[in-house]
């Protein structure tokens, strides 16, 4: 069934296991699959929400189950499902742990990647890219997947996204520690992100994406000219497919969706899913042109939205917005101010006609009033900390997950 703009929400969700007394990964994923699909299989439905394997064996996905017509109850049917798989971890000695990045992992010694099922795609991605780095084997996100029916759809909800996605971090990011220490960065996997394919730098490009607006514009000037730039490196063609396109927003034209890619994983999914409500309100109104035309949205240089992106993922709700076109394609007047500022007026004039899941309210009230998690964590155990405090942390934030509360509060 073809879905038109925000007739259907797909929501992914990735988390860590990490070992009960130490917190260190735990590269267990597949047998943790096991105990539940009685075979190492990567993919398993627990009703609403389905849990699968990601290329580091001690991170798993959980998504829902389909597209769902609304994002109320999404938030319970994920904590309910994560419950579900953090029982089934105890008597392994691990949990499940969220964050963007697991602030201690030494990723040259402990990754492990996937060994079963779609194995040979991973074993080139790691051939190619070697993936023991950062960028690829420590880091968890959220997408949020918006479907569309037609070109004018994708036109509309692609120039959107491209012109929204320079301030997501400031709601999203939750790594600003790395290999036990401060990164300078709220948003260090994406940092890391965005040079993890630098061997092909045509596959993420500037993070931000081009502003195309049809399907067959896209293959002509995005995705043919990727798969030209991997061909050297993948003889047999393994990477020759729409999901090698790394932006920060990507079309997924085999299902008519739109995934945005660069939110970090929150502390509990009423966090991510809090996050996504309010993306998905700025974004219908975008769509609808209540700020700027879309020949307005398209005019926006791709340059300079990605400088906007790397000054708000370093600084994040603390970064100041001074791209005079960008604030007026939201509705935000031309004079600099801070990304928390710009998401707490577009906030006040989007949530009265959103619908809010209530379970959502209470964290978003926390991530507009505090800022992200990564500076709740700043907050939290500083600019230097020591092993033990972030083990601590770390803890903290599985305690978050388990229980369904925002760190902090």
């Amino acid at each position: 069934m073809t879905l038109g703009l925000f007739q259907g929400f797909g929501i992914e969700l990735e988390y860590m296991v990490v070992d009960r007394a130490s917190l260190a990964v735990r590269p267990i994923v597949d047998e943790l699959l096991r105990h539940f699909a009685g075979s190492y299989s990567g993919d398993h439905d627990d009703g609403p929400i389905s849990w699968s394997n990601e290329l580091a064996l001690h991170v798993v996905e959980l998504k829902t189950n389909g597209p769902a017509p609304s994002l109320r109850s999404v938030a319970t049917d994920f904590q309910r499902s994560l419950l579900r798989l953090d029982e089934a971890l105890a008597p392994m000695g691990a949990r499940l742990c969220p964050g963007g990045m697991h602030p201690t992992m030494d990723p040259q010694r402990e990754f492990q990647k996937w060994p079963h099922d779609y194995a040979e795609v991973y074993g080139a991605y790691d051939r190619i890219f070697d993936c023991r780095g950062h960028g690829w084997s420590n880091l968890q996100s959220c997408h949020l997947n918006l479907p569309f029916a037609n070109d004018d759809e994708f036109g509309r909800l692609h120039l959107a996204a491209r012109a929204l996605l320079p301030l997501l971090p400031a709601l999203a990011a939750s790594s600003p520690y790395c290999e036990g220490r401060f990164t300078g960065w709220l948003d260090w996997r994406l940092q890391t992100y965005r040079h993890n394919q630098k061997r092909v730098p045509r596959i993420a490009g500037k993070v931000v994406p081009e502003p195309v607006t049809t399907r067959a514009d896209y293959f002509t000037h995005v995705l043919e000219p990727i798969w030209a730039d991997i061909a050297p490196f993948d003889p047999d063609r393994l990477l020759r497919e729409e999901w090698l396109n790394s932006r920060g927003v990507v079309p997924k034209f085999f299902r008519d969706a739109l995934e945005i890619r660069v939110l970090d994983v929150q502390e509990h999914p009423a966090a991510d899913l809090a996050i996504c409500s309010l993306v998905t309100a700025v974004l219908r109104a975008m769509c609808r042109e209540r700020w700027a035309s879309l020949p307005a949205l398209a005019a926006l240089s791709t340059d300079e939205l990605a400088g906007v992106l790397w000054a708000v993922a370093q600084d994040g709700d603390q970064a100041i917005v001074a791209h005079g076109g960008l604030l007026q394609a939201l509705g935000l007047g031309t004079q600099p101010r801070t990304a928390a500022d710009c998401w707490r007026r577009l906030a006040d004039a989007v949530l009265p006609d959103a619908d809010l899941d209530p379970v959502v309210e209470q964290p978003l009230r926390t991530i507009l009033r505090r800022g992200p998690l990564a500076r709740r964590l700043l907050t939290s155990v500083g600019l230097t900390p020591d092993r033990a405090a972030l083990d601590r942390m770390c803890l903290q934030l599985a305690d978050c997950l388990h229980a369904g509360v925002s760190f902090g509060e």
